[in-house]
């Protein structure tokens, strides 16, 4: 029955759009202000028109992809994402440079038990660097994997891979 109730919201949630709720946006402002060590930060969220969106993995729902700003300074791109667990999801962010590439990436909210060793600084610290010519990371090679959360690895390395497929689909398509 729990299983028959999480399937119903997951169906749910991806027949509305992911759009993040306001626990979420709040800690993904938190992150950002710390990471940029500034409280004045503006986001200006991004469109991009839904014939792109279905072409692409990730999700560009209202809200989830974003430039970021410091006065009128453009310090990058932000990036806010849900993904699967094992019975459950959880939310992410991704901080981009200005070309893009991984600045930063956070675990917002865990809903799990167990798996939550993917919201490790170390850990999350191997996707820095990564763009979308970085080529496919892998599990247990370019991506360590963690004991206890192997679902929650995998999906985070998916979630990821699937993000800069879709940013490399959007620039050569010229949307961003």
């Amino acid at each position: 029955m729990k299983l028959f109730a999480l399937s119903i919201f997951s169906l749910f949630l991806v027949l509305q759009g992911f759009k993040p709720a306001d626990p979420v946006i709040k800690k993904a402002d938190k992150a950002m202000a710390k990471y940029y060590d500034t409280k004045g930060l503006r986001k200006e969220f991004i469109t991009i028109p839904q014939e792109i969106n279905q072409e692409v993995p990730s999700d560009f729902s209202e809200g989830t992809f974003f430039k970021i700003y410091a006065d009128q300074e453009h310090l990058g791109y932000g990036f806010i994402g849900n993904a699967p667990s094992k019975t459950a999801d959880f939310d992410y962010l991704v901080l981009f440079t200005p070309d893009l590439i991984i600045a930063k990436s956070k675990v917002l909210i865990y809903r799990e038990e167990y798996g939550g060793e993917i919201s490790s600084k170390r850990w999350l610290k191997q996707f820095d660097g990564k763009n979308a010519q970085s080529g496919e990371l892998r599990y247990n090679q370019e991506i360590i994997p963690i004991s206890g959360a192997t679902i929650s690895v995998r999906s985070m390395t998916k979630a990821v891979n699937e993000l800069l497929g879709s940013l490399k689909y959007l620039q050569q398509n010229k949307v961003l």
